[in-house]
């Protein structure tokens, strides 16, 4: 809209001053036009009075005091050229004569014989740059015989119209400054209630997430256009919902299904040991043998331990599935990392902490949970050749966060393993069912933590947990530790 009111101001300007320049040029030929004509008529009349016979020769003689006379009452500066274009007479002061052109160019004369009319008007520029016209016509006598050619001199005085055309610019400018300014304020305001429908479904757009609820958008008062796409919009979320919804119990159903798969492969294990020694205690049995007693408890010892490792395999798939309500609590950290290593008799594991306190608010039992299964794994990535097996526990504060650093000189974790690392059921170890790092993830992202690694393969692991502590938390003082 500003655009098209821009253009539109200056193609009027352009026509004005064009339409100015023209009316200017229009009025000074038909001035010219009226003035020849009367000069003329008054010519034919002193011709048709004067007692000298009508003659190019004489046209000097009759003209001698007349031509002032004509000069004075038409405004104008009259010259009498002979038919060959020689100067015969001239208004002008006799002192000035000597600068008027003496002879009428021959361009000038053969048009001026070739036209019907015998008259031609030429546009020329002066020595000072102003414009001005000079017409050339046939003197003729009574009986329409040529005795010379009139030529009269006419200066353009385009000061008026130069004055009237400044003066229209500048009210131009200002109308359409003022005009200029109002199109830019509707256009802001209509710009902003047509994009404000826009603005409200890119809004939108932006927030849809797949896992959660996107609302629609209610816009009654919107255009047909705007109404089509917010139409389009409201029926993409029931869609995105309902494939949500579907992908969701898709997932579940994998994820049950992969989790039955791993719970039935883990207890086949332990009950196919559990069948053969039954078969081989119900082939070899005798109530008489005096090592029945020996025997019968070989046999429950050997069923007993089968039955805790299936025990086990269901607890740390009900661990992982469900994980037990927090009970959070304000904490040393520094002091619970100690008391969970102090279940571990190996001594090449080493305690740092940079400052004696750590204050964070979570589960106790958890925190210890982590460390138990960070250390434990640093213990089993040990070679059993390893010379000098190093497990080094550090607890510092970073900033506003609190850090755990369980670093080892392990086996390390090769390539194709670390993008794995965290995956349910994932594990390197002949025993053990890989939960044990899925569960210490869930446990640090329930706290809004994070939890990293780098490792090199023969030269070992570094896993670092990370907890957000606030200032509340640093100046409360543990209890209960």
């Amino acid at each position: 809209m500003i655009f098209i009111t821009l253009i539109a101001s200056l193609l009027i300007a352009a026509v004005s001053i064009y339409q100015f320049d023209k009316e200017a040029k229009d009025y000074h030929q038909d001035r010219v036009d009226r003035k020849e004509k009367a000069i003329k008529e008054h010519i034919n009349y002193i011709l048709s009075t004067t007692t000298y016979p009508l003659t190019t020769e004489n046209l000097p003689l009759i003209f001698r005091e007349r031509i002032h006379e004509l000069a004075n009452i038409h405004s104008m500066e009259i010259n009498i050229y002979d038919l060959n274009g020689h100067l015969l007479k001239s208004s002008k002061a006799a002192f000035s004569v000597d600068t008027l052109s003496q002879k009428i160019p021959d361009r000038i004369l053969r048009i001026v014989r070739s036209t019907a009319e015998k008259r031609f008007v030429d546009l020329l520029t002066s020595e000072k740059g102003n414009k001005y016209r000079s017409s050339y016509s046939y003197i003729k006598d009574t009986k329409f015989k040529p005795l010379g050619i009139l030529s009269l001199p006419y200066i353009e005085d385009d000061g008026y119209y130069e004055k009237e055309v400044k003066n229209f610019m500048i009210r131009f400018a200002q109308v359409y400054s003022f005009m200029l300014l109002i199109s830019i304020i509707i256009a802001y305001f209509l710009s902003s209630y047509i994009t404000k429908s826009l603005k409200a479904i890119s809004d939108r757009i932006t927030e849809i997430r797949l896992s959660s609820a996107n609302e629609k958008i209610d816009q009654k008062d919107s255009p047909q256009e705007i109404s089509q796409l917010v139409k389009a919009y409201n029926l993409m979320v029931d869609d995105l919902e309902e494939s949500a919804a579907k992908l969701a119990q898709s997932e579940r159903e994998q994820a049950w299904r992969e989790m039955a798969k791993q719970v039935a492969h883990e207890i086949k294990n332990p009950l196919t040991p559990m069948r053969l020694t039954v078969q081989s205690f119900q082939r070899r049995f005798n109530p008489e043998d005096p090592d029945i007693r020996k025997k019968m408890d070989e046999f429950a010892s050997t069923l007993i331990q089968q039955i805790d490792t299936m025990t086990s395999v269901a607890s740390a798939f009900s661990s992982f599935a469900s994980m037990p309500a927090q009970q959070n609590e304000t904490i040393n950290m520094v002091k619970i990392v100690q008391l969970a290593l102090e279940i571990f008799n190996e001594s090449y594991i080493t305690f740092i902490a940079d400052e004696p306190e750590v204050i964070t608010r979570m589960d106790r039992t958890q925190l210890i949970r982590i460390i138990t299964n960070l250390v434990k794994n640093a213990i089993q990535a040990m070679p059993d050749n390893k010379p000098d097996p190093l497990v080094e526990v550090r607890v510092y504060r970073e900033g506003s966060n609190a850090r755990i650093c369980v670093k080892d000189n392990g086996k390390g974790i090769s390539m194709e393993n670390k993008n794995r690392i965290f995956e349910p059921k994932f594990t390197t170890k002949t025993s053990g069912m890989g939960l044990g790092l899925g569960i210490i993830k869930n446990i640090v992202e329930n706290y809004n933590g994070s939890i990293t690694f780098e490792s090199e393969r023969g030269k070992g692991t570094m896993f670092i947990v990370t907890f957000p502590i606030t200032e509340e938390d640093s100046t409360e003082t543990t209890n209960n530790i």
